[in-house]
């Protein structure tokens, strides 16, 4: 089972080249934000024809007033409370809400620098971040980052605002946290910390490789009972099954451990892929307790596809 685990986490393959996001410097966050707005965000807003809110799902009505019942109202908003005390059947009225605050909870710990292609998870989040966060702000709505990593107790958080500016400080703040000091990822702290932090009802993406310490799946349920939540899950396709690579390495992007293994072994395949599937499914499981729909990005498949297939699915709901 240790094989089996830190071959799930990272292979100490040959050194991968990062992808177009992952380099640093000054002007990178703009530089991403630009290629993203020529290649992903204006075939994006194009095939959802504006209507980016088909990504969300019955939000934006806040409570505005009460007033008497009268007859043809609907019954549903009758406020049972208020009647009772006044003896005089009252309504709640409500008006839309617009505006969307939107939060992006951002996993940032060793295992998302894994990526068995010319991209890692890691720049996967950052393009993810920069096409969604884009697509808000270009309507008007604001934007906050909480990030999870460099070996901070508690993530650094960055607060809702608007702007392409604000954009551009959340993805710069993303590229300066490193991954996490040695240890494993607790994600549960992150979703209590933002449990703490979001008082009012926002959109909340999730965006992880949900490769962590067990006890996330409580603090993801009730943080749903108050926000819309989207996990948004980070994956490789070497996590769901090993090729033939022969004798290999395998190192625990968190911990460090490193086992020797022979993926030449077919039953060493067999179980691994086991594995990968049984996780698979306890994922699924999990989210759906949670009431919590999932996003799936992989590094080898196209990011505007997968989106464009997750709001038509939510749609048809």
């Amino acid at each position: 089972m240790f094989g089996l685990r830190r071959a799930e986490r990272r292979a100490a393959a040959p050194p991968i080249k990062p992808g177009p996001a992952a380099n640093d410097g000054a002007g990178q966050a703009e530089a991403l934000l630009r290629r993203l707005e020529w290649t992903v965000i204006r075939r994006l807003d194009g095939l959802l024809q504006g209507d980016y809110r088909t990504l969300f799902r019955g939000f934006g009505l806040d409570f505005a007033d009460l007033r008497e019942y009268m007859p043809g109202d609907d019954v549903r908003y009758i406020d049972w409370n208020v009647t009772a005390r006044l003896q005089t059947p009252h309504v709640r009225e409500f008006q839309e809400d617009r505006e969307i605050a939107a939060w992006f909870l951002l996993d940032l710990s060793g295992s998302v620098d894994f990526g068995s292609g010319a991209i890692r998870k890691r720049a996967l989040l950052s393009d993810f971040t920069g096409v969604m966060g884009r697509l808000l702000t270009g309507h008007g709505n604001r934007v906050g980052g909480m990030l999870y990593g460099g070996g901070a107790t508690r993530p650094a958080v960055l607060p809702a605002r608007a702007g392409r500016r604000h954009l551009l400080h959340l993805l710069d703040s993303m590229r300066g946290t490193a991954a996490m000091e040695r240890g494993e990822t607790r994600l549960h702290d992150l979703l209590d910390h933002a449990r703490g932090v979001l008082k009012r009802r926002s959109v909340v993406f999730v965006v992880s490789d949900f490769i962590s310490e067990p006890g996330w799946e409580l603090p993801l349920g009730l943080l749903s009972r108050h926000h819309e939540v989207i996990a948004v899950r980070l994956s490789d396709p070497l996590e769901m099954a090993w090729p033939d690579f022969g004798m290999v390495v395998l190192e625990d992007a968190e911990t460090g451990d490193q086992l020797l293994v022979d993926t030449h072994d077919a039953g060493f395949r067999q179980r691994f892929s086991a594995a990968a599937d049984a996780r698979e499914a306890a994922l699924k499981q999990a989210f759906a307790r949670s009431a919590v729909d999932c996003l799936t990005l992989t590094t080898a498949d196209r990011m505007d596809l997968a989106l464009l297939d997750f709001a038509r699915r939510r749609k048809r709901r």
